[in-house]
């Protein structure tokens, strides 16, 4: 049965949290990571004002081939990043033990990650490994979502949730729909792809946590 970790870590310990570096109170949330041959493509989102200059620290990086804008939304923009993974000891520990990113978001500091991972030894195992790699997490929450204690939230962050059950009770799922997401992203001041991934990740979360743990079960 899977489990949830909830950590945090500084920035400059992992790679792609170095490469991300922020000034300021801008932070970084990574939406998702797409697999591109034998490399992965991060999606993340930089809330702030200081694009440009964040920018150029990122295309400057040795580790970085490109790094391009996807959509911009007033302070908020999405960018695909081109770069070299193979130094990240941190997300290479969670990939070999068939970990998951559920939600990381991170500025100059530190980042936070909700990861999931397939059983118990998986996460005792990776706890193991990053100890012998010298990475110091604190981890700050353990859980399996499909216990009573574990709380009403099924592994979704607040976001999420939050957006989803806005969706629901305006009626985006009705079958005349009510709102669109247009709408729910002025109400949430975020832009319209934002509240797409939102919701999609948030069904992901819900039915991967729910609905597959209990057939696995059965």
């Amino acid at each position: 049965m899977s489990v949830i970790v909830e950590l945090s870590l500084p920035s400059t310990v992992f790679h792609l949290g170095d490469i991300l570096s922020t000034e300021g109170e801008t932070t970084v949330t990574l939406e998702t990571m797409v697999p591109l041959g034998d490399r992965s493509v991060p999606l993340f989102r930089v809330h702030g004002s200081v694009r440009s200059s964040f920018e150029a620290a990122v295309r400057n990086h040795p580790a970085v081939s490109d790094i391009r804008a996807v959509s911009t939304h007033g302070d908020e923009a999405l960018y695909a990043l081109s770069w070299q993974s193979t130094d990240d000891a941190f997300l290479g520990i969670v990939k070999r033990l068939d970990g998951h990113v559920l939600e990381a978001t991170g500025g100059a500091q530190r980042w936070q990650f909700q990861l999931r991972f397939p059983s118990h030894g998986a996460l005792s195992s990776f706890q193991e490994s990053c100890l012998e790699a010298d990475l110091p997490l604190e981890i700050e929450r353990i859980y399996n979502p499909t216990k009573p204690d574990a709380g009403p939230w099924f592994g979704l962050t607040t976001p999420q949730r939050e957006t989803l059950s806005t969706a629901v009770e305006n009626g985006y799922y009705s079958l005349s729909r009510r709102t669109s997401t247009e709408e729910l992203a002025e109400e949430f001041d975020v832009s319209d792809q934002a509240v797409t991934e939102r919701l999609r990740r948030a069904i992901e979360t819900l039915v991967t946590n729910t609905l597959l743990l209990t057939a696995e079960d059965d």
